[in-house]
């Protein structure tokens, strides 16, 4: 039995986990900053920054009282998110990562936070509504968050290679940007999704961006749809209408998030066929968003293909899925041990097989 202690500070949520053999939860504890970005419309690093060093330690303390540990000696190694992320939020958890290792001896394993995403559809939680993936390779697998959006063929465990991904705005991005748009609060995608549910998605008819075949064939683009946004607001605005807070906010909402969904779920499942995948996994902070698992199991399911989206208390950031991905490095992985040399790396890419 493999016991890995986790934490995550990659953005604005102080996380740490314990993990048992990469599939249960023994604990998995989260301090959001919601409330304190969400003044600002959006993560101000700074605060972010500050706020995990004053969580990180208390929530490393509550993740092991959960999982019924004294102290990190009934630990088997302690993993850390190291990029991509902010620099100064990474930083915290991983001092706080490499203080726990050089006073107990344990292996400190450094994790990307993209492939802990990945991994977060591989845990098994308790009283589970649908079964975790399986090891049925290649999978094809679309991260999309609020940072990311890209496509990855998982070739085995630790094997990935890019196929696609985004050219501007990620897609979590661009739900940020639209919900202040159109006054609809933060965080943008559940304010979103909140809205779309009263409103009209065949109203204002949005473009599909980079649906034909050809050179980016398995890449995104928001940033042209978040434009077509702000010009239909500036044109009901000359019309007389009030595009925010109203029944027209709503219905611009439902058409934006249907597009957004119908995009991803298009080009994820042409690429599981093109690519001869076994599976799809869908995972990152956008993946809890309603219309998309929707729209994704129906599309899976005409294709015959499993589809496993995490539950929605695993699609944003938290400790669980480094805890899970660290297991199956070191699995897998002779050189997944790291030092106390680590740094963190705020654009790391996640690294392909050759």
């Amino acid at each position: 039995m493999t016991k890995i202690l986790a934490i995550e500070t990659s953005c604005d949520e102080t996380a740490a986990a314990v993990i048992v053999d990469g599939r249960t939860i023994a604990s998995n504890v989260v301090a959001s900053q919601i409330e304190l970005h969400r003044r600002f419309g959006g993560v101000f690093p700074e605060v972010a920054s500050r706020q995990h060093v004053l969580s990180i330690e208390p929530v490393i303390q509550q993740a092991l009282e959960q999982a019924g540990l004294d102290h990190v000696a009934g630990l088997d190694a302690v993993a850390v998110t190291y990029g991509p992320g902010l620099a100064g939020s990474l930083l915290v958890g991983v001092n706080a990562a490499k203080g726990l290792v050089f006073a107990s001896g344990l292996p400190l394993l450094p994790i990307n936070h993209l492939e802990g995403h990945i991994y977060s559809n591989w845990i098994v939680p308790a009283n589970a509504q649908t079964p975790p993936a399986v090891d049925r390779f290649p999978a094809l697998v679309l991260i999309v968050s609020g940072g990311h959006t890209e496509l990855f063929l998982m070739l085995g465990h630790g094997r990935y290679r890019r196929i696609g991904g985004t050219l501007d705005d990620a897609a979590g991005e661009a739900f940020d940007k639209v919900a202040r748009l159109l006054e609809l609060g933060f965080p943008g995608g559940p304010a979103i999704q909140r809205a779309a549910a009263q409103g009209d998605a065949t109203r204002f008819p949005l473009p599909h961006p980079l649906m034909r075949r050809g050179e980016h064939r398995f890449n995104f683009s928001f940033s042209g749809l978040k434009t077509a946004v702000l010009n239909l607001t500036r044109q009901l605005q000359q019309e007389g209408m009030n595009p925010t807070g109203t029944q027209v906010a709503a219905d611009i909402a439902a058409s934006f998030q249907k597009v957004v969904a119908e995009v991803l779920v298009s080009k994820t499942v042409d690429a599981a066929r093109e690519f001869g995948a076994h599976q799809v996994c869908i995972c990152g902070g956008v993946s809890a968003n309603a219309e998309l698992r929707s729209l994704a199991q129906a599309a899976c399911d005409e294709a015959g293909l499993p589809l496993y989206i995490p539950p929605l208390f695993l699609c944003t950031d938290n400790a669980a899925m480094i805890g899970a991905a660290a297991y199956y490095r070191l699995q897998n992985d002779p050189n997944a041990v790291g030092d106390l040399g680590l740094d963190v790396h705020a654009n790391l890419p996640l690294a392909e097989v050759p």
